[in-house]
């Protein structure tokens, strides 16, 4: 059987799942359904805001479901009537077993990271911000526990040092393309050795919780290299932060986007800042200084750190 036989329901919400929905529909895999999550108030105005996979799939005139629960006997039965041979799913919801193992041939989930390193919803930030030389994508069959299904596929990709979660999102995202096309091909030929995610020492895994703006507060003390991989695994969203102290008070923020490190000896406390007034601004960590490249202070655009210094004269009396 080829992969284009099969019928298949496609499962995702974000920006990341939409570059393989095209794909299959671009090479002409027949999507029977296309599952998202409801629209949600957003913004100041509180406008219904629809998913990047619900959009796509209107543009590309596919069937969507929105249910609000999985577990509805009529999203059920909606599902059951598409009769699906496989279901894919793609940066959405935890499923039932009702849902996931409803397809003839299972459902399979593509994660951005190479399992089973990595479990959770922030792979690519925490692989950039623990440093990783690299990281990868990998589909699975699902199963009754988050991202511990069996493995069908990987691909390996290389963390370049100038490489964030920007770059990183966009590199993984188009090799998934490739590699969701390649496992739907497998699972219709039946050409797959599924590897079990079993006897594995958990202590040796690292995770990948989601992440909060607690999360990306900058702590000085730290090592600069471990700061400048904090900031890279946040950029440019949803940003690491500082906040910014004037005689002892805190006066406001700073997301950073972009810093780099040099290692020096120095007395200086930690948050202490540097600047030339002109071009550059570095603030001192636990064994060197961490230059600021491009930041935003609250209530400023984002912008250079030149072109901030510009109106910001007395940025050296403030600590970070």
């Amino acid at each position: 059987m080829k992969g284009k036989d099969l019928r298949i329901v496609f499962m995702g919400t974000p920006e990341f799942a939409v570059a393989s929905l095209r794909r299959l529909v671009e090479e002409g895999y027949n999507i029977v359904a296309v599952v998202t999550t409801p629209d949600k108030p957003a913004g100041r105005g509180q406008k219904l805001h629809e998913s990047d996979v619900k959009v796509a799939a209107r543009e590309l005139g596919l069937p969507i479901l929105q249910p609000e629960k999985l577990r509805d006997p009529e999203f059920v039965e909606a599902m059951q009537a598409l009769k699906p041979d496989l279901g894919i799913v793609i940066a959405f919801r935890m499923l039932p077993e009702v849902i996931w193992a409803m397809p003839k041939y299972g459902t399979f989930n593509l994660h951005a990271s190479l399992l089973p390193q990595y479990r959770g919803a922030a792979p690519i930030n925490w692989a950039i911000i623990n440093g990783e030389k690299e990281t990868g994508i990998t589909t699975f069959l699902l199963n009754h526990e988050i991202d511990k299904g069996a493995i069908i596929g990987q691909h390996r990709e290389p963390i370049l040092p100038e490489d964030n979660i920007g770059t990183m999102y966009d590199k993984l995202m188009t090799k998934g393309c490739d590699l969701v096309v390649d496992t739907v091909e497998r699972i219709a030929a039946q050409d797959f050795t599924p590897i079990e995610q079993m006897h594995i020492d958990e202590s040796t895994l690292k995770p990948a919780p989601k992440i909060f703006k607690e999360d990306c507060k900058i702590d000085w003390s730290w090592e600069g290299e471990r700061i400048v991989n904090f900031v890279r695994g946040f950029s440019p969203y949803p940003a690491a932060w500082s906040p910014m102290y004037l005689a002892g008070e805190e006066k406001g923020s700073a997301k950073i986007f972009h810093a780099t490190f040099t290692a020096k000896e120095h007395d200086a406390k930690a948050g202490t800042i540097h600047t030339d007034g002109k071009g550059t601004m570095e603030v001192a960590c636990a064994d060197g200084w961490v230059a600021i490249h491009e930041l935003q202070v609250a209530g400023k655009r984002r912008m250079a750190t030149r072109d901030l210094l510009l109106g910001f004269r007395n940025i050296e009396d403030y600590t970070m």
